[in-house]
C-alpha cells in the first residue's frame, strides 16, 4: 500500500487529542492510510501512584521492574489504547487497538539490564499493520512489545518499549510516505530557540552531537533517521495547536521537516 503515513501521539498531548481524533477520521474519509502509535507516559505515573508502585529511575531513565511492567501492560495496551481507539470509532472512524505484542508485531530485547524489563525494537512483523490497513482501519498500536529475543527462561513475554523509536521502525517498514511526531513544542529549535524548518538528517546527527538536541528530542530524531532510510519524509509538528495533524498532511505549514536532502 502506498502513501502510508505513520503518527505518533506523545503522551503530553492527550489534553488537547480531540482535534487529532477528528483529524484521523478525516484523513481516513478521505482515503489516507493511517498508522497511529501512542505513548502515555503521563497515564503510567498516575496508575503507578494509585497502585502504590515506586518508581524507580536510573540516570533519568524510568525502571520497569515486574509490579511496574504489570502497570504498564494495563494502561497502555489496555486504558489508552482502548481510549483512543474507542475516540476514533465513535467519530465515525474505522480503528483496531493493538499492540507490539498481537502478531508479533513488534520484536524486542532487554535495552540495559539495569532499567529491567525496557526494549529496544529489533524487528518489525508487518503482516498484521498490513491486513488492517488493506481492509480500510486504522491500526492504533500500543508500544508494549513482544519480549522474543534473548529471553530468559521464565521472563515475561511482554516488554516496555518507548514508542518514539516504534513509530520510526513501522514506518520504516511499512516504507511510509510520511513520519509525523504531535508534541507539545513547536519543533526542533537552533541554539537560539528559533525553530528549524528544514534539516537533513547529516545535520540532524550533527545537532544531537553537539548537543542542540537534547533530552526527549533525541529519540523522536532518532526515529525519523531510522525511517529516512526507506525514503520516508518526517515531520515533527506542535501537536498543541488546533488541527495541527489536517493542516500538516494538506499543506505541511509549521515544524521541522527532516529528510534525506535538504532543498536549496
Amino acid at each position: 500500500m502506498k502513501n502510508i503515513t505513520v503518527i505518533k501521539i506523545g503522551g503530553s498531548t492527550f489534553s488537547s487529542r480531540d482535534t487529532t481524533i477528528e483529524d484521523i477520521v478525516a484523513l481516513q474519509k478521505n482515503n489516507h492510510p493511517l498508522v497511529v502509535v501512542h505513548g502515555g507516559g503521563g497515564t503510567i505515573t498516575e496508575w503507578l501512584t494509585r497502585q502504590g508502585v515506586a518508581t524507580k529511575f536510573v540516570r533519568g531513565e524510568r525502571v520497569t521492574d515486574l509490579p511496574s511492567l504489570e502497570v504498564v501492560t494495563a494502561v497502555l495496551a489496555g486504558l489508552v489504547n482502548k481510549e483512543i481507539t474507542a475516540a476514533i470509532n465513535i467519530r465515525g472512524g474505522r480503528a483496531v487497538g493493538i499492540s507490539g505484542v498481537d502478531g508479533a508485531l513488534v520484536e524486542s530485547r532487554v535495552k540495559n539490564k539495569d532499567l529491567g524489563y525496557v526494549g529496544s525494537a529489533e524487528k518489525v512483523n508487518k503482516d498484521i499493520l498490513e491486513t488492517l490497513l488493506n481492509d480500510g482501519f486504522v491500526p492504533v498500536v500500543s508500544p508494549v512489545s513482544l519480549y522474543s529475543l534473548d529471553r530468559p527462561e521464565g521472563a515475561p513475554g511482554v516488554i516496555n518499549v518507548n514508542g518514539d523509536p516504534i513509530a520510526g521502525e513501522l514506518a520504516a517498514a511499512l516504507e511510509a510516505e510520511r513520519l509525523i511526531f504531535l508534541t507539545d513544542v513547536e519543533g526542533i529549535k537552533d541554539q537560539s530557540g528559533n525553530v528549524i524548518t528544514q534539516l537533513s538528517g547529516k545535520e540532524a546527527e550533527a545537532l544531537i552531537d553537539s548537543g542542540v538536541i537534547a533530552g526527549g528530542m533525541i529519540p523522536k530524531v532518532n526515529a525519523c533517521l531510522k525511517a529516512l532510510n526507506a525514503g520516508t519524509i518526517a515531520r515533527i509538528i506542535d501537536g498543541r495547536k488546533p488541527h495541527a495533524l489536517l493542516k500538516e498532511v494538506e499543506n505541511g505549514d509549521g515544524g521541522t521537516t527532516i529528510k534525506e536532502k535538504v532543498e536549496e
